[in-house]
């Protein structure tokens, strides 16, 4: 007995060892999903494994579980077999293996196959910093972020090779929580398309709705657009302006930008083959004041730089401030003066702008002042020495800090008359300077070519201008002198 039962259990082992032998020659299987590994929600898949010739037996395990999750027999001769799933859902989701029966024994498992299904959250955001629009080599940080807690959110890259980067996610602020993917060099040879999901780690095939997708636009080395406003980048409230973007190449398409890093704000094509596209903003109002950029398309699909931008500025908005010169608005060539804005509500920042354009506006925190029991604010702007181009008529302008772009009315004009440009002029009196009471006098005043004013000013204060247009040295007549 004793003999039989010990060559039993040698055959036993030999069989045994023969079998695992065996095993160890037969072709590790693999295992894929189609269409994709990442199913939506509800969504049919099927998972294929492939083996070798002569296979009985296709076995599906999946990670969690004892037994094998899904066995089914080969009909007719072929390599591989599919396991259909008709709507996936979240106990569907996991780590999946496969392996196949032979006349030789077990073969050894697949590699890992992860099955995710999607949709389960509310989708989180995805945006770049500091822009979608990227130079090409540079780099981006596209922002995942979402209300719910999630523990990691996945970024994705689709096209042909799909890409994906897995972050733990951050608490940005009190009930945000973001995850920052450093993306780039970026080139312009292929796409770069994007979509984020969130999910909780206790259960990482179960993923979130995925982001609206988000594109990179990768400039190439297409000459930037010129943009200008009509009749000016500063428009009172409720009037009518014109934001134009002007190409150097052949244009399909014009997109406007309101805002560094905007969404595109408004997008317009070309008529009649014009080379440049206006914005039409009927009334302007605040909502329409700030900065301004575009680009346009060309006929290739390529994107042009972002044109230097431009600042639109709404005045009108609040009450206008005053405008002074001290000592006097008629200043000495080579002297100064200093013009005074001033104003009861506006504590921002305040504007000086000389009219005629040539001039950049020039701005300044105010101070505040007391008076009699009032407080008011007001800038001091120094103007000299003076020459001859300070001259002219200047208004200033108020806003708030927290609005920089929206102004209050103009003040009224302030003319600034200076002095002493040019050689002194010749002043005579015609018959005589001695007259009898009740005489006519008449006073000439000539001087070089060029001028088409002449005041006359009398010691004891100054005298209402009078001008006489057309004559080299007019002549000024007095009823009677005392």
């Amino acid at each position: 007995m004793i003999p039989t039962l010990v060559a039993l259990l040698c055959l036993g082992l030999s069989v045994g060892l023969r079998i695992r032998v065996q095993a160890g020659t037969l072709l590790k299987p693999t295992v894929w999903a189609e269409p994709v590994p990442v199913i939506p929600w509800g969504s049919p898949v099927t998972i294929w494994c492939q083996g070798t010739l002569g296979a009985e037996e296709y076995r599906l395990d999946k990670e969690g579980s004892s037994e094998p999750w899904l066995k089914q027999k080969t009909l007719e001769s072929g390599d591989k077999i599919k396991f259909s799933i008709t709507r996936m859902r979240e106990h569907i989701a996991g780590k999946y293996y496969c392996y196949y029966l032979s006349p030789s024994g077990l073969s050894e498992h697949s590699d890992p196959l992860e099955l995710v299904v999607t949709g389960v959250y509310s989708k989180p955001s995805l945006s770049a910093l500091p822009s979608p629009v990227v130079t090409s080599g540079g780099n981006v940080t596209l922002q995942c972020g979402s209300g719910q807690a999630f523990g990691r959110f996945i970024l994705t890259k689709e096209g042909e090779h799909r890409l994906s980067w897995t972050l733990d996610s951050q608490r940005h602020t009190p009930g945000q929580y973001q995850a920052l993917f450093p993306v780039g060099p970026v080139t312009s040879s292929h796409r770069w398309m994007f979509r984020c999901y969130g999910y909780y780690k206790n259960s990482p095939q179960v993923w979130s709705h995925p982001s609206d997708p988000l594109e990179l636009l990768v400039p190439e080395v297409v000459p930037k657009p010129s943009l200008w406003a009509e009749p000016g980048p500063m428009v009172t409230m409720g009037s009518p302006v014109t934001i134009w973007c002007q190409a150097s190449l052949q244009a399909t398409a014009y997109v406007l930008y309101k805002g560094r890093g905007s969404e595109p704000w408004d997008t317009k094509t070309p008529q009649n083959f014009s080379n440049k596209t206006g914005f039409l903003i009927e009334s302007s109002s605040s909502q329409h004041a700030g900065l301004y950029e575009c680009a346009y398309y060309t006929t290739e699909r390529k994107l042009s730089e972002y044109s230097d931008p431009l600042l639109l500025v709404v005045t009108g908005v609040y009450r206008a401030p005053s405008l002074s010169a001290q000592p006097s608005p008629v200043v000495a060539s080579g002297g100064s003066v200093s013009l005074v804005c001033s104003s009861q509500d506006t504590s921002g920042t305040f504007h000086l702008l000389k009219e005629g354009g040539a001039d950049p506006p020039r701005h300044m925190e105010p101070q505040s002042r007391s008076n009699a029991g009032s407080t008011y604010a007001q800038a001091i702007f120094p103007v000299g020495p003076v020459n001859s181009s300070h001259g002219g008529t200047y208004r200033c302008y108020g806003s708030p800090r927290s609005y920089p772009n929206l102004w209050s009315h103009p003040s009224d004009p302030l003319r600034l008359e200076v002095t002493g440009v040019h050689r002194e002029p010749s002043l005579s009196a015609q018959p005589g300077s001695l007259v009898l009471p009740g005489d006519s006098l008449t006073l000439q005043c000539g001087s070089e070519a060029g001028f088409d004013r002449f005041s006359l000013t009398k010691v004891q204060g100054l005298t209402p201008p009078q001008s006489l247009d057309g004559h080299h040295s007019p002549e000024f007549s007095s009823e009677s002198c005392v």
